[in-house]
């Protein structure tokens, strides 16, 4: 029975490269169906005295059905639609194929009735006619269906088969299922699918069993061939996913997962949005509630900048600040191409183009006095939020000069110039490398954060925000991790103990913009970050991801002023909670107005020097916990 469906389907689709068919053989084909429907609907019913039937009549009614059926093909252009592709709207067609046929022959009927009785012979009987368009209907539709089907399976050019498992056996899994079915471009075989749900273990979905996620194991892979695995649960807590889809990690298996319904096209999900997992759903925590109410009263009608705006950190501020209704937003930075490329998203985009907040967007750097004096005195910003600064530990190893001229005495012009214009609040953006630092960039920011902190003023007050990694910001790891696999790899990993602490981009933002709001004169916040990532792992996990499982990891060595780990201070003994437990407020060491301007004052003479060594080595007395590690500047911890 298979081989003569095979050969029926060849015959209606036509040769296997073939793009397609004629639409008058396809009218032809329905026709056929038509004519087919018929008889065997009358062998039906009459199959226990066949001998009764009367061919003529039969034969007379065959032909007014065949053609008010092909009336109806034309006026619908049902037969126009590809077999192959046969959907949900070609369903549609037939449904007003077969109405516009029952009402054509039953006006047909009822005129024929009161005006030509002797043509009766043409039309069968109301009832037979209601059963002839619905039998029609149905196999019209289920031979359109058999067709795809059969094209998918046997006649269309593919590469290997793909088994899949589908994780989650709800409503989501089901639709799942349905879009790979009707995925013309590749052909998959769902073997099973797992849900912990005892209602559902042991039953099946369309012909395919429901099993407990315990019996997901590397023998069950290996036995069933699985090459991917769906996470077809969209409202899963965070926590739930990390583990679903490192088991599929574990296992070896392609994970992928479908996302929001809210974001599926008219409702319906195509294999096109099923998405492959990204290392940030490994990374990501449950989201963290904040108090938009502090938030919104402190930039509600207020006039705010923003340094550092084209950065990672930056754009994201203020991406969220203009959420707050703030009376005017500056957005200022030294970049010309990223700042340009953030006013035209911010323009262009919703939802912020119908915000309607004034966005001014100003090219200048931090470290020029000047430019920055005429900036405060333009637009006279009421909340300051720096992230300007560079953070590259490496580079600015090798470049002391602008890591201080920059992160120091630029912050040192904003906190002045902010002081002196009476803003309400500054907020510094700083980092966790600033706590005992090795590095030079993190020295640079701790003693930014030391100036600010020293600053007294009734009318502003100065905050610092202080924070580890964010995922995807620009020079992190994980965008590394991807240029190198898209060549292939290797993957380079400094070291195989090193550890990071991770948070995303709107995550951090938001904390700053809450720790801003809450903050009172020379507070240091602290954020929770999280549990601790190993970089190797890291890199393993994003291999096995990619499904490239031949990449190596190559061990590169520390770089200069790199840590194995980054200290934040988040403990009990070094902190006071606050009123939002993901911010704690940092207990530290107290600088005087006077000395920290002494030091800073000292630490201008020696920029002005241009020798590294003697720049590093006034830090070190400002910061008497910065120790160099493998850095050339490790010399100077000796003397």
């Amino acid at each position: 029975m298979k081989k003569i469906l095979i050969y029926f389907a060849r015959l209606v689709y036509g040769k296997r490269n073939s793009n397609s068919i004629p639409r008058w053989l396809i009218l032809l084909f329905d026709v056929f169906i038509v004519i087919f429907s018929y008889v065997l609907l009358l062998l039906l019913r009459n199959y226990d005295h066949l001998e009764d039937i009367a061919i003529a009549n039969s034969l007379k009614e065959l032909l007014s059905v065949v053609i008010v059926f092909t009336i109806s093909f034309f006026v619908t252009k049902s037969y126009k639609g590809m077999l192959r592709y046969s959907g949900f709207n070609d369903i549609v067609k037939l449904i007003y194929v077969t109405a516009i046929s029952f009402v054509i022959l039953s006006i047909g009927k009822f005129l024929l009735c009161h005006f030509f009785p002797s043509l009766l012979d043409f039309f069968p009987t109301y009832t037979g006619l209601l059963f002839i368009c619905i039998f029609t209907f149905m196999t019209l539709t289920g031979s359109r269906l058999i067709i795809r089907r059969i094209y998918n399976e046997y006649l269309r050019p593919h590469a290997r088969i793909i088994n899949v498992i589908i994780y989650g056996a709800g409503d989501a899994g089901r639709i799942t299922q349905n879009a790979l079915y009707n995925d013309t471009t590749r052909q998959y075989t769902i073997k099973a699918f797992f849900d912990d749900s005892p209602k559902k273990i042991g039953k099946s979905i369309n012909g395919v069993k429901v099993l407990n996620p315990t019996r997901l194991t590397r023998e069950y892979i290996m036995k069933n061939n699985i090459d991917m695995m769906i996470l077809a649960i969209p409202s899963i807590s965070i926590k739930e996913r990390k583990d679903i889809i490192n088991m599929g990690v574990e296992l070896g298996l392609n994970v992928k997962s479908i996302p929001h319904i809210n974001t599926w096209i008219n409702g319906e999900l195509t294999v096109n949005q099923i998405q492959d997992v990204k290392i940030e759903d490994l990374l990501g925590r449950e989201p963290i509630s904040l108090s938009n109410k502090n938030v919104s009263k402190e930039l509600k009608d207020k006039v705010v900048l923003v340094t550092g705006a084209a950065g990672s950190i930056g754009s994201e501020i203020c991406r969220q600040v203009l959420h707050y209704a703030p009376k005017k937003l500056v957005l200022l930075d030294q970049a010309e191409s990223p700042l340009y490329d953030l006013q035209f998203e911010l323009k262009n985009n919703e939802p912020y183009k119908t915000l309607g907040v004034p966005m001014e967007f100003v090219i200048a750097n931090v470290k020029d006095y000047r430019k920055m004096k005429d900036v405060f005195d333009r637009f006279k910003p009421q909340i300051v939020y720096h992230a300007a600064a560079y953070k590259h530990v490496p580079l600015m190893e090798e470049f002391p000069y602008e890591a201080v001229y920059v992160n120091v005495f630029g912050t040192k012009n904003v906190v002045d110039l902010a002081m002196e214009y009476k803003a309400e609040k500054f907020v510094m953006v700083s980092t966790d490398k600033a706590v005992n630092p090795t590095n030079v960039m993190g020295a640079t920011k701790r003693i930014a954060e030391i100036y600010t902190q020293s600053r007294q003023s009734d009318d502003t007050k100065f905050i610092t925000t202080r924070f580890g990694n964010v995922l995807g910001s620009n020079g992190s790891v994980i965008p590394l991790f991807k240029k190198q696999l898209e060549k292939g790899g290797p993957l380079t990993v400094t070291d195989r103990n090193i550890i990071r602490y991770f948070m995303t981009i709107p995550e951090a933002c938001s904390l700053v913009l809450e720790a801003g709001s809450i903050g009172e004169n020379n507070n240091i916040f602290v954020f929770d970050m999280g549990k601790p990532v190993k970089i190797y792992d890291l890199a393993k996990k994003m291999i096995m991801l990619s499904n490239m499982n031949g990449v190596e990891i190559e061990i590169t060595g520390l770089r200069p002023g790199e840590k194995l780990y980054e200290e934040l201070l988040a403990t009990k003994e070094n902190t006071i909670e606050t009123e939002n437990p993901k911010i704690m407020r940092a207990k530290v060491r107290q600088y005087t107005k006077e000395d920290v301007n002494a030091e800073i004052l000292e630490l201008g003479d020696m920029l002005d020097t241009c020798d590294g060594y003697k720049i590093v080595g006034k830090m070190k007395q400002i910061v008497p916990e910065f120790k160099s590690n493998n850095s050339i500047y490790a010399a100077l911890d000796h003397k």
